[in-house]
């Protein structure tokens, strides 16, 4: 059954919401990580959840340690932003342990990645103790190597999530398009970087303990 409290026409199955809300029985915090290949809609299914969920969960984006533009310009890496070497794996996986057994009363903050600049900001997510769920996505949840190999340890289960390539790739284009590029450039990016991206993340998805596809509209187990 869908639930019936959409967001934008997103619909998402109260299957879905009630697995996630699960996690969190007997534990005082449970970590849920959500994959797939960029433009899969993993920020929209965090959204949807949020929506649901409320004050019992936060979202923490693996982006929020993409290297800065300067770093990346500084080790000739610009042209492959979103490629694993072009993210602080360590610092993710040294945040993700700090949420998975926080302090006593510890509000944890984390760096979120905003589009509009194309830039990482620190201590922009605020994680209070009291927080029972976090939903962190990303891309490089399941890979196996280092750093990344540390992260599935740390969380409690991981959802890959599943989209058409044809139709996944068209919206990556369009919001490549959407933060400034033309449409022949995000085309080409999609191509040279995004693409071989996306066929290392998708070999990694045998290892996800759930399956969600979703064509824009409705959010579902597979």
């Amino acid at each position: 059954m869908s639930s019936e409290n959409d967001i934008d026409g997103l619909l998402i199955d109260e299957a879905v919401v009630a697995a996630a809300r699960a996690l969190t029985a007997g534990r005082s915090r449970a970590l849920l990580g959500l994959v797939g290949a960029p433009g899969a809609g993993k920020s929209s299914v965090s959204e949807a959840l949020m929506h649901h969920l409320g004050e019992q969960m936060q979202v923490v984006p693996m982006d929020g340690y993409h290297l800065s533009n300067r770093e990346l310009a500084r080790l000739g890496r610009a042209e492959r932003k979103g490629a694993p070497d072009t993210f602080d794996g360590n610092g993710y996986v040294s945040l993700l342990a700090r949420l998975r057994t926080p302090k006593e009363g510890e509000t944890v903050y984390a760096p979120g990645f905003y589009r509009e600049i194309e830039e990482p900001i620190a201590a922009s997510i605020a994680v209070s103790p009291q927080t029972p769920l976090v939903v962190t996505e990303g891309n490089y949840l399941l890979m196996n190597d280092t750093p990344w190999d540390r992260v599935r340890s740390l969380l409690d289960e991981v959802w890959y999530v599943e989209v058409d390539t044809e139709l996944r790739e068209q919206w990556l284009v369009e919001r490549h398009m959407r933060f400034g590029r033309s449409e022949p450039d995000a085309r080409a990016w999609v191509a040279s970087t995004d693409r071989p991206n996306a066929e290392r993340i998708e070999a990694t998805r045998t290892r996800a303990d759930r399956l969600i596809g979703w064509d824009g509209g409705r959010i579902r187990f597979l």
